[in-house]
């Protein structure tokens, strides 16, 4: 049941405040290994070695002496735009891999992004850098990966960060299976990268995620809120505010109780393209199941333990959630495309391209470039990543809670969805933000959905309403999917651009 979980939650189910600056370390900003320790900052120790015949530098801090980073430069991809990939490497034995890339029009003014996908489980590497918005892409009948002109690097210095522990090229045994250790291990990691390139910490930071993201994202945005307070109370030196503008959830599963309380609705006539009719027998079944469902993710959200969040997960998932997604895959359906047939040769992925981009990830020659373990086996999407987060009950965590507090304190908050994916739909997302209860409550509620149209279109890419001047937005994406930079390359790097712009949707 749990793999079935997992290949049907796939990026599932498988991606800061803006206020007191501090004093950043000076350290060089032109790496080209091996750089001698002399270049370090103070309490930054960089030094360089070889390992499987790649040139690394070692990044370490004495306040974060169970982390260092090693980094490398591939060029693999977007040749012309300095790009950095490596490992955080956490004492517990958790190897955690990265691949940074600079912006392709003015990166020392561009604003930062960290991207996650989700799973947990599915690689941030496949799937948003190779298949949605990375800078290049694979195409499946050359296995050569090609320039996207529609990559978010267009914008923003992005980062690609796989985790947690066990997901794509990220390897290791120690402990990843709770979002707050999640949340502090991609902390350390903005630490010691910020701290080796420090113009990237003066940029704004947006922390985005997709999917399963729309819980890695709140848990690290409330723990980057949490320090920068803490660092106004009691300064650490050597220590970074973290510069945290944003947070963006991308078709993200945030909020359970509303997310589920709508799955069947949405599979039973609310879809564009729904897959069983509103008096489909099936559908009375999975309508019986959820008030139950409801009651019991409530009552985790009140204790928030194993005792309760534990059993609300292996109610929910296969009752709610699971089995309507998988009767409509059976019947046909792409469940994270509901235009589109599942491609079966994928494994249940659904897309056929992921296996030429898992292919070409596990060549011996793109590992060694990106300073990966020849011998390392890469996958998509590890279905043993998740099983400790379901049995703990993570899935049903409400994160959305944690946004309230980030919002009051001036973070801003995006939340996007396609209208064809099953899997997080558009009508839970709308439903949780419409019952989200921070500052810009009521102007929100009151917001009129207008539409949003390209500059180069004659028809509207979706709808968007925003409160706060922009601080509070969410879009619905016509046409896309689960991965919607997949299915609406432009569009989609439209939408970006304008909320790191803080231009409105109209």
């Amino acid at each position: 049941m749990v793999r079935a979980v997992l290949r049907l939650g796939l990026l599932l189910s498988l991606f800061l405040l803006l206020g007191r600056t501090h004093g950043l370390p000076q350290v060089s900003e032109d790496f080209q290994a091996p750089l001698s320790s002399g270049e370090a900052a103070e309490g930054l120790s960089v030094s360089s070695y070889e390992s499987h015949g790649v040139q690394f530098e070692r990044v370490q801090h004495a306040l974060y002496d169970a982390h260092q980073l090693r980094i490398t430069q591939p060029k693999l991809c977007d040749r012309d735009v300095q790009q950095y990939s490596g490992y955080l490497d956490i004492a517990d034995d958790k190897h955690l891999f990265f691949w940074f890339f600079e912006a392709r029009h003015d990166p020392k003014n561009a604003p930062l992004m960290l991207w996650l996908n989700g799973g947990p489980g599915g690689s941030t590497i496949a799937s948003g850098l190779l298949f949605e918005n990375g800078p290049c892409k694979l195409n499946p009948a050359t296995g050569r990966v090609e320039d996207n002109p529609y990559g978010w690097n267009e914008k923003v210095n992005i980062i690609y960060l796989d985790q947690p522990v066990g997901t794509g090229y990220s390897y290791g045994t120690g402990d990843s299976t709770t979002l707050a250790n999640l949340a502090a291990d991609v902390y350390a990691f903005l630490q010691l990268f910020l701290q080796r390139f420090p113009r990237y910490a003066r940029a704004p930071l947006h922390v985005a995620g997709e999917s399963w993201g729309g819980h890695y994202v709140p848990h690290i945005g409330a723990y980057i809120d949490d320090q920068n307070d803490r660092l106004i109370y009691a300064p650490r030196r050597g220590q970074l505010h973290v510069n945290l503008a944003s947070l963006v959830l991308a078709n993200g599963l945030t909020e359970p109780a509303s997310q589920l309380e709508l799955t069947v609705e949405y599979l039973c006539g609310g879809a564009p393209y729904p897959p069983f009719e509103r008096n489909d027998r099936r559908c009375a079944m999975w309508r019986a199941a959820v008030p139950a469902c409801l009651r019991m993710i409530r009552t985790c959200y009140e204790y928030q333990n194993n005792a309760t969040c534990g059993p609300a997960t292996a109610y929910c998932w296969p009752a709610v959630f699971t089995a309507p997604l998988q009767a409509a895959q059976q019947d046909g359906y792409n469940v994270y495309d509901l235009r589109k047939p599942c491609d079966e040769s994928a494994g249940g992925l659904c897309y056929g391209e992921f296996n030429a981009i898992e292919l070409w990830l596990n060549k011996t020659s793109t590992k060694r470039a990106l300073g990966v373990d020849p011998e390392l086996n890469f996958r998509t999407v590890n279905p043993d990543v998740l099983q400790p987060f379901y049995y703990k009950g993570q899935a049903v965590l409400n994160s959305a809670a944690l946004l309230v507090p980030l919002i009051d304190h001036g973070i801003r908050l995006l939340t996007y969805a396609g209208n064809v994916d099953a899997v997080c739909n558009y009508m839970g997302i709308e439903l949780w933000m419409n019952r989200l209860e921070h500052k810009y409550h009521e102007e929100f509620q009151d917001a009129p959905w207008r539409f949003w149209t390209l500059p180069t279109k004659i028809w509207a890419s979706g709808f968007a309403r925003s409160a706060g001047n922009g601080s509070v937005t969410n879009v619905r994406i016509f046409e896309a999917g689960h991965m919607a930079p997949f299915d609406q390359p432009e569009a989609t790097l439209d939408m970006i651009s304008r909320w790191v712009d803080r231009k409105p949707f109209n």
